[in-house]
């Protein structure tokens, strides 16, 4: 027997890609079934050669399934639907802020920490990181295990697709618009995006961090270690998918540029491509569609004693959501789990 596995969120970006994920890795499910809002209900959703109809998030409409992955547009959503369908016996992976930074619930990303996953019986729910970190400490772990992260400073460029179907139909459409000598009024942003970056992802904070910069810090230090000190700048950039981070790091220890090539060439998940001529790095578009997380541009920093520059990429649909969330129900079905 398989599993009953509910995606909530299907007709977004990263459900649709969840649905992928799912069908392209063989996962053991018996019955898939996708839900949405009612706005959506009925629609027609791939899952590998099958159309099956989507039908709208309710108690009723979890009750059956023995995971629940939730990416809905927002946490409230989470807040709500998560604990109704932890509470009939559901395990809810939830791609939402919403339960990140509680403690009875574990914050997972496979390769990195995917011990903290026995903890999800606490209260059925485990919380996938957000995008930006998830492919951070991919590569920062194999370095921390090796020399002790003792500062990192982070600036992000982040995809349209990482706020949504609208905000990437912004970029089309803003784009098409200047080519036709025409203006069109952001909505998705704060300001226009094509051909711009615009240095804020989420509200502001009182001290003038964002909310994306704040999840970074506050995850990194969850999942890595609480002593780290993190500096985050999180920028939307004009492309349609794919995360880049430029990421200075100071350790504790001594570490140089081949040590830390060797160390992350043998850790799971993730792919060097470091050569130093024209074109011998990873880009977003290179990205797209692949399970990694790519690192380049390896370099000391000779501003501190023990540091480090590294450049890195990653699908956020793919690995930092929709394949992070698959994983961690792979793990539980391999180690927790018994089928429905």
């Amino acid at each position: 027997m398989g599993y009953r596995v509910a995606v909530a969120g299907a007709t977004g970006n990263v459900g649709r890609q969840l649905l992928a994920v799912l069908a392209e890795r063989n996962f053991p499910a018996d019955e898939i079934i996708p839900l949405a809002s009612r706005a959506s209900a009925g629609k027609e959703v791939s899952f590998g050669d099958d159309i099956t109809l989507r039908c709208t998030i309710s108690p009723n409409s979890t009750s059956p399934a023995s995971i629940w992955a939730c990416s809905p547009p927002g946490s409230a959503v989470s807040k709500v639907h998560a604990p109704r369908a932890a509470a009939q016996g559901c395990v809810v992976i939830d791609n939402t802020s919403q339960f990140r930074m509680d403690e009875d619930v574990p914050l997972v990303v496979p390769e990195v920490n995917g011990e903290t996953i026995a903890g999800y019986d606490a209260r059925n729910i485990i919380a996938n990181p957000n995008c930006s970190t998830i492919q951070m400490v991919m590569a920062l772990k194999p370095l921390h295990d090796h020399a002790r992260i003792k500062r990192i400073v982070v600036s992000t460029y982040q995809s349209t697709s990482g706020a949504g179907k609208q905000a990437m139909d912004e970029l089309f459409d803003h784009t098409r618009a200047i080519y036709m000598n025409a203006r069109e009024e952001p909505r998705a942003f704060a300001k226009t995006i094509a051909f711009n970056v615009v240095p804020q992802i989420g509200a502001f904070d009182t001290d003038g961090s964002t909310g994306e910069e704040a999840k970074m810090v506050r995850e990194t230090q969850r999942i890595l270690d609480p002593e780290i000190l993190v500096s985050a700048t999180c920028v939307r950039v004009p492309t349609f998918i794919g995360h880049a981070e430029a990421v200075n790091v100071e350790f504790h220890d001594p570490i140089d540029e081949e040590e830390a090539r060797e160390l992350l060439s043998a850790a799971p998940g993730v792919e060097v491509i470091d050569r130093p001529f024209d074109g011998g790095y990873a880009t977003p578009v290179d990205c797209v569609g692949e399970d990694a997380t790519f690192v380049s541009r390896i370099r000391r920093d000779p501003t501190v004693a023990n540091g480090l520059c590294l450049w890195i990429v990653s699908d956020n649909l793919r690995k930092g959501a929709a394949l992070n969330a698959v994983q961690i129900a792979e793990d539980l079905i391999a180690n927790h789990l018994v089928p429905a």
